[in-house]
């Protein structure tokens, strides 16, 4: 067995919505770790990234359902019942199942059983990204086999969690990583130890978003006066409700009716054709082109014709909320000046009319009038824009974050092997 094998559980691979993930994996296989990709489902996107075909790691996948794969469930319980650490999860998870009465949970134990049962052999650590589904699963599977396991956290893992579920998992793995001040505060809140949760921001794989080159549009200094040449606006983001694209539209709809405009949508996600559905209400369909998913270089190429990026980030009705977007460090990337709101880890990234705009969430006049501003201004647009990029390039390139990860699992692994 490679001693630096890790076995690393996420909820799906590969999703267009998580490059996040995938550049860290690429990152952990350049190192010298070997990686093996344990996903709970399977991909629904249609297409991939380019980084996807860069990772070698194996991939392999959980029974999704219990009952589509019935067998494979029932011989990973008759090998995991005779693992030393069975007892101890069934009582969890017995006591998991008093206080979250579901199918979901007795899913995760089912999928914990097969992970158990068909991978703990194989590595020194499993690692689990995101702190809900895939760690329950982990938790199971770590503790029936003695195999330990870290985990990482981002978002809505955090702030949809009950606090019992996140103090108990905190307390069973070696560690937790997550990607906002905000977030590791609550973590440590409720773990046992606070050094066991760790900020660790994600970054941006910068060679693949180099600086821009030639002509950009803020230098043709681009008003909203010429309808001829409107003001092109961009928003990257899974349409969902989190995102707050709902009050963009309804921003733009109270627009002036001399200031023109066109807006892009890229991203799937559940809220898509409603979101399509309520440009059209509003009468402003002709100026928004919603594009779907798309690759990272298809991204790539919007943002370099793009004059501002927006992202009104909100806390949706269950509590979930962004954590520190990706997206909008890519904007950055490619100096673009960002409208967004101070909602969670945004403002480690933004600074109010620094490097980018903020309004309040749910504020659509603030919204309104911040894009019209924005617009109206090209020098301001150019100056937020290079202190975007900038602010970046010097502080977030993921080569600079990802020897904090590598620590953290070089130490895990080797207590393992003296273990």
């Amino acid at each position: 067995m490679n001693r630096k094998k890790i076995n690393l559980v996420l909820k799906g691979y590969p999703r267009l919505s998580e490059t996040f993930i995938a550049q860290e994996i690429l990152e952990l296989e350049r190192v010298g770790f070997e990686i093996e990709i344990i996903s709970l489902r399977r991909p629904y996107d249609k297409g991939t990234h380019p980084i996807h075909d860069e990772i070698s790691a194996k991939l392999s996948y959980l029974p999704e359902y219990l009952h589509e794969e019935p067998w494979r469930v029932f011989k990973a319980w008759l090998k995991a019942r005779n693992m030393t650490g069975y007892r101890a999860a069934f009582q969890k998870f017995k006591a998991d199942l008093k206080r979250d009465w579901t199918r979901n949970r007795i899913r995760r134990f089912g999928q914990g059983l097969v992970l158990a049962a068909e991978f703990s052999h194989s590595a020194n650590l499993f690692y689990a990204h995101f702190l809900h589904t895939p760690a329950s699963a982990t938790r199971y599977a770590s503790i029936i086999s003695g195999v330990p396991f870290s985990v990482s956290a981002h978002a809505k893992d955090i702030w949809t969690s009950p606090d019992w579920e996140l103090a108990e998992k905190l307390a069973d793995c070696q560690w937790c990583v997550t990607c906002t001040k905000g977030g590791m505060e609550k973590l440590a809140s409720l773990a046992p130890d606070s050094d066991r949760v760790k900020l660790v921001y994600h970054g941006l794989d910068l060679s693949r978003f180099p600086p821009p080159k030639g002509k950009r549009p803020v230098d043709e200094k681009r008003d909203g006066s010429d309808a001829d040449k409107p003001i092109r606006l961009i928003t990257v983001g899974r349409a969902v409700a989190k995102k707050g694209i709902d009050n963009l539209l309804n921003a733009l709809a109270k627009l002036p009716n001399d200031l023109h405009w066109q807006w892009t949508h890229i991203g799937g996600g559940e809220l898509h054709d409603d979101l399509v559905q309520q440009a059209k209400e509003l009468g402003i369909i002709e100026n928004c082109n919603f594009l779907g998913s798309k690759s990272q270089q298809e991204v790539i190429a919007e943002y370099k014709t793009s004059d501002i990026f927006i992202l009104p980030c909100k806390i949706d009705e269950t509590g979930d909320r962004d954590g520190l977007p990706n997206v909008i460090v890519e904007a950055e990337s490619q100096q673009l000046p960002v409208i967004t709101t101070p909602i969670s880890g945004i403002p480690e990234l933004i600074r109010d009319d620094g490097n980018g705009v903020f309004v309040q969430p749910d504020d659509l006049d603030e919204l309104c009038a911040a894009i019209a501003s924005l617009t109206q201004d090209p020098e301001r647009r150019k100056r937020l824009g290079l202190e975007g990029e900038k602010n970046v390039r010097e502080d977030f390139d993921h080569l600079s974050t990802i020897g904090q990860l590598v620590e953290l699992l070089d130490n895990s692994l080797s207590r393992s092997r003296t273990s």
